[in-house]
């Protein structure tokens, strides 16, 4: 076997390994984002519709700023069994394909490396410990009157996900 072949690839394995790592680690970042949505309905109607939406999807209402009109709502976000199995796949892939080149490169230890197959449900593991977490939502609402009608311009501060479904759930409308 050519000599210049096992370094290489052990190097390109060990850089995937490294981007697993990351996409690991990323599984659980909070990716908070703030919107700005224009709604054709009023204060006095959209906002009970809001506090249904979040009551729905099993936040409550934390905290109540009358004077900026802003309420901060909360709710525990549960970690998904999907992905904790799919990132434990990952890692057991990663692993397999690390522990085949280090057994290539160093054959008198080739048993031994396949125990690092047994790392591959930290990843499921870590996901599941850090994913689970309380999560904030902060709305502020205010009326923009119009000729024609009024209108309510809504600051949401949530998690994209989040923003992405009360648009579609509320017909909301991005202020461009």
């Amino acid at each position: 076997m050519d000599t210049a072949i096992l370094p290489s690839t052990f190097l390109l394995t060990l850089l995937l390994s490294v981007g697993l790592f990351f996409f690991i680690r990323a599984s659980t970042k909070e990716r908070t984002q703030t919107a700005q949505l224009i709604s054709e309905q009023d204060e006095a109607t959209l906002m009970p519709q809001l506090q249904e939406y979040f009551r729905s999807r099993s936040y409550r209402v934390a905290a109540v700023d009358r004077a900026k009109n802003q309420v901060t709502f909360e709710g525990f976000v549960k970690p998904s069994w999907f992905l904790a199995v799919f990132l434990t796949l990952l890692a057991f892939a990663g692993l397999v394909c690390l522990s085949l080149v280090l057994s290539m490169l160093i054959p008198s230890l080739s048993t031994l490396f396949l125990g690092i197959l047994l790392l591959s449900p930290v990843s499921g593991i870590f996901y599941w410990k850090k994913a689970g977490r309380i999560e904030k939502v902060w709305l502020k609402l205010e009326a923009t009157p119009n000729q024609q009608h009024s209108s309510s311009k809504i600051t949401v501060t949530a998690h994209r996900d989040e923003l992405i479904e009360l648009q579609r759930a509320l017909q909301l409308k991005p202020i461009a």
